[in-house]
């Protein structure tokens, strides 16, 4: 009798063993190191992994292959995009996350206590964030190449427990930021079970946890259609509170404005991109051949995400909920790529969800720069004139709100026409015109802020733009050439992704 070892292709889970690594070691490094080092060491070996990461997916980018992780990841072309827009944008994300002045000293202290001004007096430095963030990535891109259901519910648990951890870590306002850790923690769970009962209904019904066997089951009509339905049902409420649609959004206002505004940035773009990118592969494998009995609903809610959004941005007078409601309003406009069902649908998906990722980075970068005595500024009506004090960073911050209102010559109008369009060649007549119209009004609430920053007279209450360090200068100007870049010429991105992305079935 013999015995046939298991495959497990190292080469292409490298990326993830690599982030994996750097957490380990950054756990080490807090474990032992000293801490006047720490900082600088963390910061040193985050960077190296993410990049090396990169580096290792770039070696095995064409290899595509079912069976890597013995058949529990997927490695193929959209995969690849999906990964690599992850190690982007979080490499961006950690630069921001190196000014330390968004972080609490102890973070173990009650908020006003003795312990805490003594920190703060001792300028300690918090340094879990870097292992915490790798850990997140790490589970951010096993998450949108996972094949079965098991991995899947592990890699959103290894995604999601560093982010609530993160979101209790701000520097000023800690009861806040502590409530916003705790709501995020309670409904992610509550969100987590739905996830295993919706997994356990799609067992019950196809006798397979693989997307595979699920789609087989699906093909040949074997199992009750009931079973379908609730498991379909409840995996999507598990998935769908990760990218803040409608009705499932209640956490992402609370958390965007209690959280660090680094760890907002980052938790807004590259948690979009790995649910998102798990939501496609699951869709789009598992459950094409039931698009009819899925389709009308996940219609539905994008139309109510993209206008509930959109409507209720417009009466925000705080800048990190303005921008989470429309985080809500681009989760709508990227459903409509996942009900589309089709190749156009998947490349315009991907494209925005980098495009969208980017900027969103970019904005909370510039977010993290007004300040006053206490900390940041986020009222938006301290925010007027800010033009006139300081002309590049609020137009910088305008070329970033124009990106997301769709306008041409930015990203976001490239990727808003794209999925736009796959939806109507796909016959969601409604899909567009309702994301048309959100478009419409969610560019009233952009453009309002510019007139804010640049048609009004600046108030004196203390309100400043710091000079940025270097590594949010680059976050934040890098952030503003890809948007600029991938408006004016998208060919050559848009041309690779078309050729690149596609699923393994």
């Amino acid at each position: 009798m013999s015995f046939t070892a298991p495959v497990l292709n190292y080469a292409q889970l490298a990326p993830m063993l690599i982030v994996l690594g750097g957490a380990l070691i950054g756990v080490l490094i807090e474990a032992f190191a000293p801490r006047a080092s720490r900082h600088s060491s963390q910061l040193f070996i985050t960077v190296a992994a993410l990049v090396s990461s990169f580096a290792a997916l770039m070696q095995v980018r064409t290899q595509s292959s079912a069976n890597a992780a013995m058949g529990s990841v997927a490695f193929d072309g959209a995969g690849v995009l999906l990964q690599a827009s992850i190690l982007v944008i979080a490499l961006l994300s950690v630069f921001l996350i190196a000014d330390q002045e968004n972080f609490t000293a102890l973070p173990a202290a009650v908020p006003g206590s003795h312990e805490e001004r003594e920190s703060l007096q001792l300028d300690l430095r918090v340094t879990e964030v870097y292992p915490l963030t790798l850990f997140a990535v790490a589970g951010m891109l096993l998450f949108p190449v996972s094949t079965d259901l098991i991995t899947l519910f592990v890699a959103l648990e290894v995604l999601s427990l560093p982010l609530y951890l993160m979101a209790g870590l701000s520097r000023r306002r800690r009861l806040m930021s502590q409530e916003a850790a705790l709501k995020y923690f309670l409904l992610g769970a509550f969100s987590s079970a739905f996830f295993l009962f919706g997994a356990a209904y799609l067992y019950g019904y196809s006798g397979s946890i693989t997307f595979a066997g699920i789609q087989s089951s699906v093909v040949g009509g074997s199992g009750n259609d009931v079973f379908l339905l609730l498991g379909i049902a409840f995996i999507s409420v598990g998935l769908l509170f990760k990218v803040g649609a409608v009705p499932f959004h209640a956490w992402s206002p609370d958390v965007y404005q209690g959280a660090p505004t680094a760890i907002t940035g980052f938790m807004a773009a590259a948690t979009k991109v790995a649910a998102f990118g798990a939501i496609l592969r699951i869709f789009y494998v598992s459950f094409a051949n039931a698009q009819w009995q899925w389709s009308p609903a996940l219609v539905l809610i994008a139309i109510i995400t993209m206008v509930f959004g959109s409507v209720v941005a417009i009466a925000q007078p705080d800048v990190k909920r303005m921008l989470a409601y429309s985080s809500i309003a681009h989760a709508g406009f990227l459903l409509a790529g996942v009900i589309a069902l089709s190749k156009s649908g998947l490349d315009a998906t991907i494209f925005y969800l980098f495009a969208y990722g980017i900027a969103t980075v970019g904005a909370f970068g510039v977010v993290t720069l007004v300040r006053d005595s206490s900390g940041e500024v986020t009222d938006l009506n301290r925010w007027s004139g800010l033009g006139k004090r300081s002309p590049l960073v609020a137009s910088v911050f305008s070329f970033f709100l124009l990106a997301f209102a769709g306008i041409p010559l930015t990203s976001g109008f490239i990727g808003k026409f794209s999925i736009f369009s796959s939806a109507y060649e796909s016959g969601s007549t409604w899909i567009l015109i309702s994301g048309v119209l959100s478009s419409a009004i969610a560019a009233f609430f952009y453009i309002r802020v510019i007139v804010l920053m640049f048609f009004k007279d600046p108030v004196e209450d203390g309100t400043s733009v710091v000079i940025p360090s270097a590594l949010t200068t680059i976050t934040i100007s890098v952030a503003a050439v890809i948007t600029l870049i991938l408006g004016i010429f998208p060919a050559p991105l848009i041309d690779f992704i078309a050729s690149t992305a596609f699923f393994i079935r």
